[in-house]
């Protein structure tokens, strides 16, 4: 099956599209794991993983998001965000609640200690951009690629 793309590789061998040093997906996929594993001794101190970690995010931005809000923002199906906010919610960092517009809709309330936990995290990005070591300009377009293939592959 031929692809009317570009199909020149990263280091140029078009004649081995299979070596694994030829391919975007792997340095990025290896890249995403090492900045995860990165973040996990600070978020142990919160006692939050990863993928939590960015749930409390989106609701110290928007506290009363809907559960659906939040799965199109995190890019979560709700058989992945269902048991993720369960486990926030049996650490009383959140209520489940309906919406009092339209009890179909289940909205997600920040209690006072997940509001308290935003204290704790304020230096969670400093410390992920000195472990990172790149300047200002390589982080912001680093963050700008990103959003680009998630943008063309959404």
């Amino acid at each position: 099956m031929m692809n009317s793309c570009n199909t020149e590789t990263v280091n140029n061998k078009s004649d081995q599209p299979l070596l694994l040093e030829n391919q975007v997906c792997f340095p990025l996929y290896s890249a995403a794991n090492a900045v995860i594993r990165a973040y996990r001794p600070l978020l142990k101190e919160l006692d939050l993983t990863y993928v939590q970690y960015l749930v409390m995010m989106v609701l110290w931005q928007d506290d009363g998001i809907s559960v659906k809000k939040l799965g199109e923002k995190l890019h979560l199906d709700s058989g992945t965000l269902t048991p993720l906010l369960k486990r926030l919610e049996a650490k009383e960092l959140l209520h489940r609640k309906r919406s009092e517009y339209d009890e179909r809709i289940r909205v997600l309330l920040l209690t006072g200690k997940g509001q308290q936990l935003k204290e704790n995290a304020r230096s969670v990005p400093d410390s992920m951009v000195c472990k990172l070591q790149l300047n200002t300009k390589d982080l912001i377009a680093l963050k700008e690629l990103c959003e680009k293939v998630l943008t063309t592959l959404d």
